[in-house]
């Protein structure tokens, strides 16, 4: 037997960044997202012997450690080590009784994308141990233990949202609280909405990406150094979050450009390095092409963007963009998370 999953990456809709700490733990932080058909996909093999062997298939990397069932702990040295760092929490808390394996995973967009590639890959990376180990872990088991193997293990800084959007996918409205309390609001919103959404709303990739690590850490000095311009924008990203639930649900998704562009300015205002000189001339042209509004996907810098074109705008917006050196990108809104299971060789 071979055991898979995969898992959706997903696009932020509104409230970026207000599940980030400190922010969220003094304050409370909510977000607004949708998962997209693009996933991260993980396959174990198991093996007859006690080899370990990790194939990062997208990113051309491959590790084997042919004694690796006799190791406790496979080495966190900066290559695979999402990889590594799941397996390890999986043998520590549940124990090891098999043999070796072959993991191999794939990431459907480049890392550093804004997309939630890094903690959507955690979460299919244990969805597959899960699957294989029957391991009884809930939506909720599974995202948190996702934070905390990327976050707090790894150190790699960061959000919530994107743990919880890969486990549940849909769309969801999220709040955060202090001591890592997360409560996901499935929205149910009409089929003809989401179609008018997905038709109007474009993705495009910048062609750069970025070390969203490094935005984030200065994002949360600035909430612990108190600047107040810098919380005031989040606290605003929170009503932006609100503002685009009440317009989802109600169907006025003619707002939701202007509501885009309200959460761009603000999303400036939280952290240096958000946007640049190159990400605002794409912002305005696309504008002035029809977009009425846009954002940078996850911590900024570069990656993807997303532009709400109404009417038949989009198409004058897509080739104003294809000019501009990157590309769009098809996809669709999926309305499930994390899919394991089982299959013979």
């Amino acid at each position: 037997m071979i055991y898979r999953s995969k898992a959706p990456l997903r696009i932020g809709l509104a409230g970026g960044g207000t599940d980030v700490s400190p922010y969220c733990d003094l304050y409370g932080g909510a977000i607004l997202n949708a998962t997209l058909s693009l996933y991260a996909h993980a396959t174990i093999e198991p093996l007859d012997d006690e080899t370990i062997m990790l194939h990062g298939v997208d990113r051309k990397e491959e590790q084997r450690f042919d004694d690796g069932v006799r190791l406790e702990r496979l080495p966190i040295d900066g290559k695979l080590d999402l990889l590594k760092g799941v397996y390890n929490r999986i043998r520590r808390e549940y124990g090891w009784k098999g043999k070796g394996f072959r993991l191999s995973t794939f990431v459907d967009a480049p890392a550093g994308s804004g997309l939630g590639t890094s903690s959507t890959l955690v979460v299919a990376i244990i969805g597959a141990f899960a699957e294989m180990l029957r391991l009884p872990l809930g939506e909720y088991d599974m995202a948190h233990l996702a934070y905390d193997i990327e976050r707090k293990e790894l150190k790699m800084a960061g959000g919530r949202q994107d743990q919880y959007a890969a486990t549940f996918g849909g769309v969801n409205y999220m709040e955060f609280y202090k001591d890592d309390k997360v409560i996901v609001n499935p929205l149910r919103i009409k089929q003809q909405y989401l179609f008018e959404l997905e038709n109007n709303l474009l993705l495009y990739y910048t062609a750069t990406s970025r070390e969203s690590a490094r935005i984030i850490e200065v994002q949360s000095r600035n909430v612990t150094d108190k600047k107040e311009r810098s919380i005031e924008a989040m606290h605003q990203l929170k009503v932006q979050a609100q503002l685009m639930k009440e317009a989802l649900l109600l169907g006025r998704i003619h707002e939701i450009g202007e509501i885009l562009d309200f959460g761009f300015r603000q999303k400036q205002q939280m952290a240096e390095g958000i946007s640049n000189a190159y990400i605002d001339d794409i912002y305005e042209q696309a504008k002035r092409a029809g977009a009425t509004g846009g954002k940078i996907s996850g911590a900024g810098g570069g990656g993807f963007m997303t532009f709400y074109c109404p009417g038949i705008s989009k198409y004058r917006v897509m080739e104003v963009l294809a000019s501009l050196g990157g590309h769009c990108q098809p996809y669709n809104f999926t309305g499930h998370g994390l899919t394991t299971w089982a299959a013979g060789v």
